[in-house]
């Protein structure tokens, strides 16, 4: 009878590599990301930070001996760094999907989908045409020139709840009409922009055909379908047997296992893990089952831990030598420009069509274009489909980090503008007002000072 060898395990070096740089990283990730929220910008800046100054932007060309002994260029020792960054993501995107307040696009109604859908489109639209434009040298070897600007395109129109909303919660706006508004309108883009990044993803996966672009759209919609009719209730179960358990581990199993096969069941679809790891975690807070508090000790440990490594994995692609260059420094400013105008001007339009003072609008613009944990995660996705080459995938961690932080002064100083126009329209000079109270603009109608809550 035949006897199977035995699987050989990980090396004893090997581990030891992988082990220090968790730790490296993670230290140096933790360090900089609460450096990062003392000077008031968020934590995500400074995590990028820890994996530049560790990969080829600085450690590299300083040190080049100690990086390649500590972050060797071996497939087999970066698959180990990069499993558990995309198990970080994971768990991440379904810890952000079971967060989502969808009665706030209810409450927001047809304001939150006017400033989402110009929001969208604008940028969407710029975005492609910008990925058209583009020098060829900015595109990875056998890339799809459309699908590279299809991609550009979901990248330039995304945005980031979890940044905007630390950022609301830290100027004391989250439950302000202006906070709540931004939140609804944050919510329809995060759906559609995951809905877009897996329809991309699987173009890039399995080319550009009539017979491909149909299936990219239609396994989606139908992923949404099954998840509404057939997923629910079983989440729904699961989560109220797991609930029966006094202690929160059942529960914080059960909601891992359920990501997990989610993202299994997408990606075995040629979409991306991300995409079902997304929807379940919509399904795991809309279930009506899950106790928040229950859920908080996973919540913590992703945000502290898996989190920050990713984003510092994320940063070790980043190549800051590049923009030294001047046709990748121009073409990271265009890009840079166009992302920033389409979702101002995007967004800006939405709230004037509804009725919103110009500062308003502004204020809507400002937290709209915060990009922040999402971009990362669309330029990781495309830099591992091949979509992205190290210098457009430096270009559009770039897009992430500025713009996200350019909402906090700009939307202070909107938003104190606004204040004081409608002030002087309800003639009531330096007291307490709340812009965006459409229709009738009553004063008062959310006050922070009055609520707790964290988005």
């Amino acid at each position: 009878m035949r006897t199977a060898a035995p699987v050989p395990t990980i090396g004893q070096h090997s581990l030891l590599v992988f082990l220090l740089q968790v730790a490296v990283l993670l230290l140096l990730a933790l360090v900089l990301g609460r450096l990062a929220q003392r000077f008031n910008l968020p934590a995500v800046a400074g995590e990028l930070c820890a994996g530049v100054l560790l990969g080829p932007s600085v450690l590299e060309p300083l040190l080049p001996g100690f990086s390649d002994w500590l972050l060797p260029q071996k497939p087999d020792q970066l698959h180990l760094l990069d499993a558990v960054g995309q198990l970080g993501v994971l768990l991440l995107v379904g810890v952000t999907g079971a967060e989502l307040k969808f009665a706030l696009v209810r409450r927001r109604g047809l304001t939150a989908a006017r400033v989402s859908i110009a929001g969208l489109l604008l940028p969407l639209g710029l975005g492609i045409g910008t990925g058209y434009l583009l020098p060829r040298s900015f595109l990875p070897s056998g890339a799809d020139p459309a699908v590279f600007a299809l991609f550009l395109g979901v990248a330039m129109c995304v945005t980031a709840i979890p940044v905007i909303a630390k950022t609301l919660l830290d100027m004391k706006l989250l439950h302000r009409d202006i906070g709540q508004l931004i939140l609804a309108a944050g919510v329809v883009d995060d759906v559609v922009g995951w809905f877009l990044l897996s329809v991309v993803s699987a173009m890039a996966t399995a080319g550009l055909t009539a017979g491909v672009v149909t299936t990219a759209v239609l396994y989606p919609i139908g992923v949404v379908v099954f998840a509404l009719v057939v997923g629910r209730p079983l989440v729904g179960r699961a989560l109220r047997a797991a609930g029966r358990s006094e202690g929160p581990m059942p529960t914080i199993a059960t909601a891992v296992v359920l990501v997990l096969f989610s993202a299994a069941a997408t990606q075995a679809m040629h979409l991306e893990a991300i995409f079902g790891a997304f929807v379940c975690g919509v399904l795991i807070g809309t279930s009506g089952e899950l106790d928040p508090a229950k859920l908080e000790p996973l919540r913590t440990t992703v945000l502290a831990f898996l989190a920050p490594l990713f984003f510092a994995t994320a940063g070790l692609r980043m190549d800051l030598t590049a923009l030294g260059r001047p046709t990748v420094l121009g073409v990271a400013v265009a890009v840079l420009a166009v992302a920033i105008f389409g979702k101002f001007v995007g967004a800006f339009i939405g709230a004037r069509l509804s009725r919103l003072n110009r500062w308003e609008a502004l204020a809507l613009g400002a937290g709209m274009n915060s990009r922040g944990v999402v971009e990362v995660i669309v330029a990781m996705t495309g830099l591992r489909l091949g979509v992205l080459n190290t210098e457009t995938y430096t270009i559009i961690i770039l897009v992430a980090i500025v713009t996200s932080l350019m909402a906090p002064p700009i939307l202070r100083y909107a938003m104190t503008r606004a204040e004081e126009v409608a002030g002087a329209e309800l003639g009531l000079g330096d007291q307490h007002t709340d812009p965006v109270q459409t229709p009738d603009r009553a004063p008062g109608a959310i006050r922070v000072s009055d609520q707790r809550g964290d988005s």
